[in-house]
């Protein structure tokens, strides 16, 4: 990179690493590592070693983060340092010295961006993934059994486990619905910009006249529920039925009525569970999937309030639609929200899209 380059892009690093600061709010969280220094010397701090754990990796979590920013806001003055001088006195040996040091320096600086995205507790939950087929029949069925592929082999790829919570097939081709749950540090930090609705074009291999075709099909993202945090369910609320298993699942899913499904009456919220062998174990799974719904609703509400504080006018609407994977008559994965684009659809569909998840993070602090 050339000179003037370097210290453009020293200069918006440290602009952002301001936002990053302010988001974090520096001053209070320095107050907040005191406290719990002295707190911890308390000879009760121990009495509950499940909160003091809690408290304990809380405090790393933070510290690491109050640290990191000052090392890194260090770094990014060093080169900029660096390139004032270099400014005055022109100097090959130290030039390349300053390209090797800026190139650490900024994988460092987009490592701690994320860092900070991801630091919210939920953001290291467990991810309950649920796709569904808009209108459309067999296409979409078929679209979102392409989606419930490439999420399984993005899961793979990055160390996650991929396990099927509900799957319903598709009348023809593809699947009606289903209900994952993708276990792992950071899956939720990760995928919850996924939620959206996702819309595909290409030629349809259900149509005999070889006609193009769009089809979409909805992705929510929620993180799993923690028994850490605390969510009331009255029973008066619930509304549950329970009837006989469908679609694969051996001779025992077919015979007994063991499937679940839980309607959160004030909410209209509704889940379902037929992969447990009996209705119990099916009830306690569509509560789970309940608190997680409910757990989501609680982020994107204090969500909305952070952003009315601090009176930006960006919308949260998790329905709208995030992402367009082409196949004809061009090859090409756009995502409408950061404008991030990939040509190599095949790729995309094989579950590489870290791209997509990275350039959406980063687009919440720009």
């Amino acid at each position: 990179m050339e000179l003037y380059d370097i210290k453009q892009a020293v200069e918006s690093s440290l602009k952002k690493l301001s936002l990053l600061g302010d988001s974090l709010d520096l001053e209070k969280m320095k107050k907040e590592l005191t406290d719990f220094e002295v707190r911890q010397g308390d000879e009760h701090f121990w009495d509950d070693p499940k909160a003091a754990q809690n408290l304990i990796r809380e405090y790393n979590t933070k510290k690491n983060l109050y640290e990191s920013y000052f090392k890194n806001e260090t770094a990014l003055n060093d080169i900029f340092a660096m390139c004032e001088d270099l400014n005055k006195a022109y100097d090959e040996e130290l030039f390349d010295l300053l390209n090797e040091e800026y190139e650490e320096v900024l994988k460092n600086f987009e490592a701690y961006e994320i860092q900070v995205l991801l630091s919210n507790d939920y953001d290291h939950s467990n991810a309950i993934l649920e796709i569904h087929p808009g209108a459309g029949g067999t296409e979409s069925q078929d679209w979102a059994a392409m989606l419930y592929r490439m999420y399984q082999r993005y899961a793979t790829k990055n160390g996650y486990s991929f396990e099927v919570l509900d799957y319903q097939d598709g009348d023809e081709a593809g699947m009606k619905s289903c209900s994952v749950l993708i276990k792992g540090d950071l899956a939720y930090g990760y995928l919850k910009g996924e939620t959206g609705v996702h819309r595909l074009v290409r030629i349809s291999p259900f149509d005999a006249s070889g006609r193009r075709h769009t089809s979409f099909a909805s992705v929510e993202i929620t993180p799993e529920f923690n028994d850490e945090i605390e969510i009331n369910i009255d029973e008066k609320d619930l509304e549950v039925d329970t009837m006989r298993s469908s679609g694969a699942g051996g001779q025992h899913i077919n015979k007994t009525d063991s499937a679940v499904r839980i309607k959160h009456i004030p909410t209209g919220i509704v889940t379902f569970s037929q992969t447990e062998r009996s209705q119990i174990l099916n009830r306690e799974r569509c509560l789970n999937m309940l608190k997680s719904k409910l757990y989501q609703r609680a982020i994107m509400e204090k969500e909305k309030q952070m952003q009315e504080l601090k009176g930006e006018q960006k919308a949260i609407e998790w329905g709208s639609q995030i992402r367009s994977y082409i196949f004809c008559p061009y090859t090409l994965v756009k995502d409408h929200r950061t404008g991030y684009e990939e040509g190599n659809v095949n790729k995309v569909m094989d579950g590489d899209i870290n791209g997509f998840i990275f350039a959406y993070l980063k687009s919440q602090i720009e």
